[in-house]
């Protein structure tokens, strides 16, 4: 069995995101297919690209798993379901579970149902910045470029982070 390591985002800004993110973590890792490797701090968020919403909490996580992106994919569609989410009806809009697999070891897919690197990862602090918590050496394979350097390259006054303390 080959165990392959992916980066997965996780967000929320509807109920409880903190909570929320919590239970999609471990709803993802409950039954030994997928096994947490490591999860970065907790932020609240500013929203970006639809900004007449309430702030996410963001993180991100390291993952071990031998199922493939298809099936790691169908799995975290599976949890954001069972969560409530709701197909989005604003996009970038306000969710009670998002789950986005960010890379998947070096590997590039593009097919309408994955797209790995995440095509927007690259303009996102709120998935960088996690990312480098965890492992600021991980090369895009697309860009050739470490998460730290991408992030770095990001305007310095754009979607402001706030690290959560005892609670979000």
């Amino acid at each position: 069995m080959t165990v392959h390591r992916a980066f997965i985002s996780i967000g929320s800004n509807l109920g409880d995101p903190l909570r929320n993110c919590r239970h999609g973590i471990d709803d993802l890792c409950i039954d030994g297919e997928v096994r947490l490797v490591a999860r970065s701090l907790f932020y609240r968020t500013q929203p970006v690209d639809y900004l007449d919403q309430d702030w996410f909490v963001n993180a991100a996580m390291l993952v071990e798993t031998a199922l493939s992106p298809f099936e790691l994919l169908s799995k975290t569609q599976c949890i954001q379901t069972r969560m409530g989410r709701k197909s989005d009806a604003v996009r970038f809009g306000p969710r009670v579970l998002d789950l986005d697999i960010i890379f998947y070891e070096d590997a590039v897919i593009n097919t309408p149902h994955l797209v790995v690197p995440h095509p927007r990862m690259h303009k996102r602090r709120f998935v960088l910045h996690p990312i480098c918590d965890i492992d600021p050496s991980v090369v895009h394979p697309v860009l050739g470029q470490t998460v730290r350097e991408i992030l770095e390259q990001l305007p310095s006054d754009d979607q402001d982070m706030i690290p959560c303390s005892s609670g979000c």
